[in-house]
C-alpha cells in the first residue's frame, strides 16, 4: 500500500483537519551473519531491510491518543494523562511502552495524536516487526514534539527497554539498533555489549537478499536458548582457569581455542564453544569480504555459518535445513543460512537477480514437497534506518 493510499485511509478513519499528516518509516531487519554470539561477547552483522512499518500521525486538538493499524482489528484509545497506567496485551502495548520510556527521559507527550500504522513485515517471521514498531513510534513522537536532533542509539535503547519492561519480552538490543541506525547499502557491525558499531558497505549489485520464512512454529527456542547459554558459561569457566583475563568466549581466536579445547571434556559443551569462537571469526571475515566487495567469499561464510549452527550449536531444524539445502542448489545463490534464534523462523540467501524467480519457484516447490509446509519468500535490498518521509507531505 503506497503513501497516497494510506493518507486516504487515514482521512477516512480520522476525518479532515487543518493539521498536517506526517509520515514516518522504520525498516525490518535481518541478521546477515553472527548468530548466538551476542551473549558471548561477539559481533553481529544485521542490516535494515527495504520494507518495514509506516506511521501516519497528526496532532489533535484534545488530549486523546488514538492508535489504529491497517493490519490489526484492535484499536486503542487513551488520554495522554493515562499513558502506561494499564497494559492490554494487544499490539498497542508496544507504542505505549515507548511513550512511557520517553516520558521517563523527559520527553513529554504534550498533546493528543491520531496514529495509523501499516506494517509490511510478517508477524512472527523473525524480521523484527516489534522493534520496527517501537523505534518508529519513538522517532515520530520526538519529531512531533519538536526534537530536531534525535539520538538514534538512545532511541534503540529506550525501545528495547520498552519491550523488556512494559511488554515483558526479554529481547536483546540488536533488532532495535539495526532498525534505528540502518543505512542504505550498508550492514552494521555491532558489539552488543558496548554498542560500538561501524557501518560496513554492503554493495550487493546484481544480487538480492531473499528471506525465506519456513512457517514452522518454533517450539524449543526458550528452553534451548537457556541450555546453550548455560553450556557456554560452563565452557568459559573451564577456559578461564587457563586464561584468567578471559571474560567472553568470543574473545578467543580460533587458533587459541584449538590449543585449549581439550580442557573441555564434555563434547556438547566443547562444540557450543567452538561455534561461538568460529562464528565470531566468520563475522569479522565477512566484514573484510564486504569491504573488498567479495560477495563470493561472503556467501561461503554464510554457508559455513549455517553448518555450524546445524552441527555444533544444534539450533537448526529439518525445515530450516531443507530450505537452505534447496537454496544452495540454485546456481545464482552465493550463500544461504538460517537467521535468528532457530528451530523455525527464517533463512537468508544472497541470490543473483536473474535467478530470483527460479529461486522462489523451485525452492518453494521443493520445500513444500519435502516438509509439507508452504514457505513464504521476501525479495529485498538493504534499506534506510528510521526516517521521516518528507516527500509524502
Amino acid at each position: 500500500m503506497n503513501v497516497t493510499d494510506l493518507q486516504q485511509k487515514f482521512i477516512e478513519k480520522y476525518g479532515e483537519s487543518g493539521a498536517d499528516i506526517r509520515v514516518f518509516h522504520a525498516p525490518g531487519r535481518v541478521n546477515l551473519i553472527g548468530e548466538h554470539i551476542d551473549y558471548n561477547g561477539g559481533y553481529v552483522l544485521p542490516a535494515a531491510l527495504e520494507f518495514g512499518t509506516t506511521l501516519l500521525i497528526r496532532e489533535r486538538t484534545d488530549n486523546e491518543l488514538q492508535l489504529a493499524s491497517t493490519n490489526m482489528d484492535y484499536e486503542g484509545t487513551l488520554d495522554r494523562a493515562s499513558i502506561g497506567q494499564e497494559k492490554t496485551g494487544e499490539w498497542t502495548d508496544y507504542p505505549i511502552g515507548v511513550m512511557v520510556q520517553l516520558q521517563g527521559k523527559g520527553v513529554q507527550v504534550t498533546r493528543g495524536y491520531d496514529f495509523l500504522y501499516h506494517g509490511e513485515i510478517p508477524n512472527g517471521a523473525g524480521l523484527s516487526s516489534s522493534a520496527s514498531l517501537e523505534v518508529l513510534t519513538g522517532y515520530a513522537i520526538q519529531s512531533m514534539e519538536g526534537i530536531a536532533d534525535i539520538d538514534t542509539v538512545e532511541l534503540a535503547l529506550l525501545s528495547q527497554k520498552a519491550e523488556n519492561e512494559f511488554v515483558g519480552v526479554n529481547c536483546g538490543i540488536m533488532d532495535q539498533f539495526a532498525v534505528a541506525n540502518g543505512a542504505k547499502d550498508h550492514a552494521i557491525l555491532l558489539m552488543c555489549d558496548t554498542l560500538e558499531y561501524e557501518k560496513v558497505p554492503f554493495r550487493t549489485g546484481a544480487y538480492k537478499l531473499i528471506i525465506g520464512n519456513t512457517n514452522k512454529r518454533r517450539g524449543l527456542v526458550d528452553s534451548a536458548y537457556n541450555e546453550r547459554r548455560s553450556q557456554c558459561e560452563q565452557a568459559l569457566a573451564i577456559l578461564k582457569e587457563q586464561l584468567p583475563a578471559l571474560n567472553y568466549l568470543a574473545q578467543l581466536k580460533p587458533e587459541q581455542f584449538d590449543t585449549l579445547q581439550d580442557q573441555i571434556k564434555d563434547e556438547k559443551v566443547r562444540q557450543r564453544a567452538q561455534h561461538v569462537v568460529e562464528e565470531n571469526a566468520r563475522v569479522l571475515a565477512s566484514v573484510e569480504a564486504l569491504q573488498n566487495n567479495d560477495l563470493q567469499m561472503f556467501g561461503q561464510l554464510m554457508n559455513a555459518s549455517h553448518e555450524s549452527l546445524r552441527d555444533l550449536y544444534e539450533v537448526s531444524c529439518s525445515e530450516l535445513d531443507v530450505m537452505v539445502e534447496e537454496a544452495q542448489r540454485i546456481p545464482g545463490t552465493l550463500g544461504a543460512r538460517m537467521t535468528g534464534a532457530g528451530f523455525g523462523g527464517c533463512t537468508v540467501s544472497l541470490v543473483h537477480e536473474n535467478d530470483v524467480e527460479r529461486f522462489v519457484s523451485e525452492v518453494g516447490a521443493a520445500y513444500e514437497a519435502r516438509t509439507g509446509l508452504t514457505g513464504d519468500f521476501y525479495v529485498c535490498g538493504v534499506g534506510e534506518g528510521v526516517n521521516e518521509l518528507k516527500e509524502a507531505k
